[in-house]
């Protein structure tokens, strides 16, 4: 009997012994949730945006053997501010590692008599004759980020990403006849940085910024050249865990030289929206 009390005793003390920890275990992992701040317990991530950039476009297209000559799509072609919608998902499975994708499309169409004589995709286009512009960009994004240092008020990580650019600009004219237009899409590698701080606990500030540089030694500096960078600072006031709304600041600056034809776009401005996860 007192051999069966004693294993007995050993069972409940051993139980209780391995319930203890996991207790602790579970209380802890409660404690670490709930010291989050306010919008960072999530695994899935949506923002839709309404981003209102000022656009600065300079596009030069070589064609039939002529040089084409630099046009500036805003001060001569007309080209005006527009509002543009954007698409952010983030996929969290763990705490510090996100995967990410975002999809910008860009449109600009306009009508203009032109005040200067310019040479695109081969074609001369004389002082006086109207044109009609279109420009499409779609920007996509996809990255993996690792938040090396992660705290219950704000973090600091790096970015990995692919940036693939999508870029069609086309001009028509009754005085020259077809359509003329020049195409550029390509892949583009970048790596960032990004931070986050909590000024209270459902208020933050988040800044980012990822870049993209072709060196002149990597290819032949008179055929290609490029770069790519883009800078995001934003705020979100998170109402609960699952929705917020966010304004921010964002410029887009991207370059390409491709034997004989280049381009210059930049966007830069405010946008807004909102936020919701799960």
């Amino acid at each position: 009997m007192r051999t069966r009390l004693f294993a007995t005793a050993l069972c409940l003390v051993g139980a209780m012994s391995a319930a203890a920890p996991a207790s602790a275990q579970q209380y802890g992992a409660r404690r670490a949730t709930e010291n989050r701040a306010t919008g960072e317990v999530y695994h899935v991530e949506a923002s839709g945006t309404i981003w209102d950039p000022t656009p600065d476009i300079v596009i030069a297209s070589e064609g039939l053997g002529q040089l084409g000559d630099k046009i500036d799509f805003v001060n001569t072609l007309g080209i005006e501010k527009s509002k543009f919608r954007q698409l952010k998902i983030v996929l969290r499975p763990a705490t510090k590692h996100k995967f990410r994708f975002e999809y910008t499309p860009i449109s600009y169409t306009a009508q203009a008599t032109v005040p200067v004589t310019f040479v695109f995709n081969g074609q001369r286009f004389n002082i006086g004759v109207p044109v009609t512009t279109d420009v499409k960009w779609n920007a996509y994004r996809f990255g993996y980020e690792w938040d090396f240092l992660y705290k219950s008020r704000g973090f600091a990580g790096v970015v990995a990403e692919a940036k693939y650019t999508d870029i069609t600009a086309t001009l028509s004219s009754p005085a020259v006849g077809a359509e003329q237009f020049t195409e550029a899409r390509a892949p583009i590698p970048a790596i960032g940085f990004i931070g986050r701080g909590y000024v209270v606990p459902n208020i933050s500030i988040t800044g980012e910024f990822t870049f993209f540089k072709l060196p002149d030694q990597a290819l032949d500096s008179d055929k290609y050249a490029g770069n790519y960078y883009d800078f995001d600072l934003y705020g979100t006031v998170n109402f609960t865990n699952y929705v917020g709304a966010q304004v921010g600041y964002r410029s887009v600056d991207v370059f390409y030289k491709v034997k004989r034809d280049s381009g210059t776009l930049n966007l830069a401005g405010l946008y807004f929206g909102g936020v919701v996860r799960f």
